[in-house]
């Protein structure tokens, strides 16, 4: 039975409730130092400096003891009052130089601290984004977002934090135990009895301590995981009348967390009781040694106070390093989290050779012409046992519009991703201009598409902001161009703010259809050769939908598009339509080629027709001259 498991049945015996987040693989505290302490080379200067501090500040409480011995031997004793008053002054003196020295240290070990956070943490975030969109679809987000915030900060106390007072805990041990052994060298040896004692029973609690650490690490991410889920998702939430299942779901996670600190905390609640109790059994002991050597003139009476004084001190860093073993290996139990994170690779990968579609000089614009081809290609998603798709093969060629077009879970979104690269082919291969998407750096690839996607993707930002996310370097001009093309502009200007309009997470504060056209806006800033549609009308009643059709087929021309559809009426006027079941193209064809096949194409289309009860506008055949947005002029 494992530690963990020994925890959970000790002190929450009853079953875990479902939906806990899974544990990361245990790493030992060795191996989380050699993988974390390099990124602390940047501060390594400024921790050097950290260390004079460090090794000043017990240094001077040494120093105001020993004050107090001469205090009690030269000035009370004998009665030499006239020796106080440098007494005094030496004391006061080194009262302010410790307060200046600790001032320094703690603020030096806050700006170490939080500098080294923050780069960690933009480390994490960055490797997240490196990810392919299949590790996204496997991990609850909250969970991921608890790894960001609380986990990455055990890192910090574990190889900063952890490392500074492990180091001043050593130098006080050695400072204190060489002056002990200097004013009495028989109580020395009676007061380190109790060393041993104290880093056993640190090795015994420490080990418990991250077990049920782990079990809180886990417990957050879960309540995030759940918490992010259900705010996520408030209109399905308070429609379907869940707020109490939601809530008792949370609640749920919430209370195991509970049962998780309460677990931890009465473990690392045992160990300073125990440890005070033998500390005090010590002390007396020294005591009863030292009143004897006192009767015997072996030491004097502030030599004994004093060195009372420094047993303080030196059993103070004994029981710190056995409190840090236990701080450290409940902080482990986050930086394991972190480590597991950093640990994924992407599935996706960048060749070591890419082939170059940016021309060096004078523009970095892609140099491509936008022929995209599918060749036999079969896909199936990880950790899965069937073809999502079954041999497709098609051309899509500059200034056409393709459309692929089918039932619901038919494959056609999965087929999009494909062309992003999201994914790459079980078997066959997708080409742009000739060039397997394998050989290609993903990054280039997507600079050459423009997507405007079912689900309308919004940042929390200002219109403009949104709009200039296709291409950020644009102008003004050319913002304003993007805008006017996508029939964005009127209602964007008829806001109190106008383009600095903020549009809510996920672009909640605007209606649907100006949602859309943003994001037609967007891809027209774009102005890349490559142009994928999903399901671009969906969930727009028909005026609406009408009016995104319009820029839409403005931002087609001139492009290699894609259409990927289950609504037939927006997409009769396209060059070439796959009908794709089950993942296989069964037909292909024009519109009227595939109406007079009279297979399933023809009879979905007559379901849509009769659904709507009107009939599809037809783009005229003659293609109008490629339009795109330039220097702020739409041509």
């Amino acid at each position: 039975m494992s530690v963990l498991t020994r925890i959970r049945t000790m002190f929450f015996p009853a079953a875990v409730p479902d939906g806990l987040i899974e544990a990361a693989p245990a790493v030992s505290v060795r191996r989380i130092f050699r993988r974390f302490w390099p990124d602390v080379r940047p501060f390594r200067g400024w921790l050097s400096l950290s260390l004079v501090f460090v090794l000043l500040s017990p240094l001077l409480e040494a120093a105001e003891i020993w004050m107090y011995k001469i205090l009690v031997d030269d000035v009370l004793t004998p009665q030499n009052f006239s020796a106080f008053w440098w007494v005094a002054a030496a004391y006061a003196g080194l009262t302010l130089l410790g307060g200046a020295v600790g001032f320094c240290d703690q603020y030096l070990a806050a700006w170490i601290g939080e500098n080294f956070l923050q780069r960690m943490r933009s480390r994490v975030f960055a490797h997240l984004h490196s990810l392919s969109v299949s590790f996204f679809d496997r991990r609850p987000l909250g969970d991921l977002l608890s790894r960001l915030t609380g986990d990455v900060a055990a890192i910090e106390s574990l190889v900063l934090a952890g490392v500074a007072q492990f180091i001043s805990a050593l130098i006080k041990i050695a400072l204190f135990t060489g002056i002990l052994f200097y004013l009495n060298w028989k109580l020395a040896l009676v007061a380190l009895i109790a060393v041993p004692f104290f880093w056993s029973m640190a090795r015994v609690f420490g080990r418990r301590i991250k077990a049920a650490s782990r079990e809180v690490r886990q417990r957050s991410g879960s309540i995030n995981a759940v918490a992010e889920e259900s705010l996520g998702n408030a209109v399905l939430v308070q429609a379907y009348g869940r707020e109490q299942a939601e809530e008792a779901r949370f609640t749920a996670q919430a209370k195991g967390s509970v049962r998780a600190a309460l677990a931890a905390t009465r473990l690392a609640a045992l160990f300073p009781p125990l440890t005070d109790l033998f500390q005090v059994v010590a002390i007396m002991s020294i005591i009863g040694v030292g009143v004897w050597q006192l009767t015997l003139g072996q030491i004097t009476l502030g030599g004994l106070l004093v060195f009372l004084v420094y047993i303080s001190q030196l059993y103070g860093p004994v029981r710190s390093l056995g409190q840090l073993s236990n701080t450290v290996f409940a902080a482990a139990a986050g930086a394991e989290r972190i480590i597991e994170l950093l640990d994924q690779k992407p599935d996706v990968h960048a060749p070591a050779d890419p082939v170059r579609l940016y021309r060096s000089t004078p523009s970095p614009r892609p140099r491509v012409s936008g022929v995209i081809g599918l060749e036999h290609v079969f896909f199936r998603y990880p950790d899965t046992a069937h073809d999502v798709l079954h041999d497709i093969s098609f051309i899509a060629r500059p200034g056409r519009i393709t459309a692929v077009v089918g039932a619901s879970g038919a494959g056609k979104t999965t087929l999009l991703k494909l062309l992003l690269r999201f994914y790459d082919p079980t078997a066959g291969r997708l080409t742009l201009d000739g060039h397997d998407l394998r050989r290609l750096d993903p990054a280039q690839l997507r600079s050459t598409i423009a997507i405007v996607l079912q689900e309308t993707l919004l940042l929390d930002g200002t219109i403009e902001d949104n709009i200039l996310a296709g291409r950020p370097e644009a102008t003004r001009a050319e913002l304003l161009a993007a805008a006017r093309a996508a029939d964005a502009a009127e209602f964007i200007e008829g806001l109190p703010e106008g383009y600095r309009t903020r549009v809510g997470q996920r672009g909640r504060l605007l209606s649907g259809g100006q949602r859309q056209r943003i994001a037609i806006a967007r891809a027209m800033i774009r102005n890349a050769p490559i142009l994928l549609l999903d399901e671009p009308t969906t969930g727009l009643d028909a005026a609406a939908g009408e009016r995104v059709l319009t820029p839409l087929r403005r931002l087609m021309t001139g492009r290699t598009t894609i259409v990927i559809s289950h609504n037939l009426l927006t997409v009769a006027d396209a060059d070439q339509i796959l009908y794709i079941d089950q993942g296989r193209v069964t037909e292909i064809g024009t519109h009227n080629e595939l109406l007079a096949n009279n297979d399933r194409y023809a009879h979905l289309y007559r379901l849509h027709q009769r659904t709507e009860g009107r009939t599809p506008h037809q783009r005229p055949r003659t293609a109008p001259q490629p339009q795109r947005v330039s220097e702020g002029i739409v041509s």
